[in-house]
């Protein structure tokens, strides 16, 4: 029996069977699967086992209806794949495992990865054919714009202090 499983947090584990031809996921009552979440539309998407397959279809929901990322308007999902409808994501599990594609079993492959740089490497320092800035002609910027902007400001913070000062004089008087 195929059913979803809720991912999102706060939600975990929550799971709806998928027993009948059609059910409906919204965030209101009245529909087969409620998930009562801001971001899923009150009638989001139904879900419609066709045979073997089960098939997602959006109903012109707002924030949309993804399978593994991909927005979908009509799609067969598979076990193991996630359905995320807006910020809730669910994932479709049977009780059967799940078959790959072409219907043979997949043979377990080890993938080469390649080799990073070890320890040694990179205290030798650059490799060749690496990036090194010395030879490039690189050097750190002398920023004047900063020294221009620090000049400023203590030229108008002098004069601001001899305004004020001014002006205490002149009231005073």
């Amino acid at each position: 029996m195929a059913k979803l499983v809720v991912l999102s947090a706060g939600m975990t584990g929550r799971t709806h069977e998928l027993k009948v031809d059609k059910t409906t996921i919204g965030r209101v009552e009245d529909n087969t699967f409620q998930i009562a979440e801001p971001s899923v539309s009150s009638h989001h998407c139904e879900v419609v086992l066709r045979g073997a397959d089960v098939v997602v279809r959006d109903l012109n929901s707002t924030n949309g209806t993804f399978i593994n990322g991909e927005k979908v308007a009509e799609s067969v999902i598979k076990p193991g794949q996630v359905l995320r409808l807006g910020q809730i994501e669910l994932r479709l599990e049977t009780d059967a495992p799940p078959m790959p594609p072409g219907g043979k079993k997949a043979i377990d492959q080890t993938m080469v990865m390649q080799r990073g740089v070890s320890l040694n490497e990179l205290e030798q320092g650059p490799r060749a054919g690496g990036f090194d800035t010395a030879s490039k002609g690189f050097s750190k910027k002398d920023n004047k714009v900063n020294k221009i902007f620090v000049i400023l400001g203590i030229v108008a913070g002098v004069i601001i202090l001899g305004l004020l000062l001014f002006a205490l004089i002149v009231i005073k008087k």
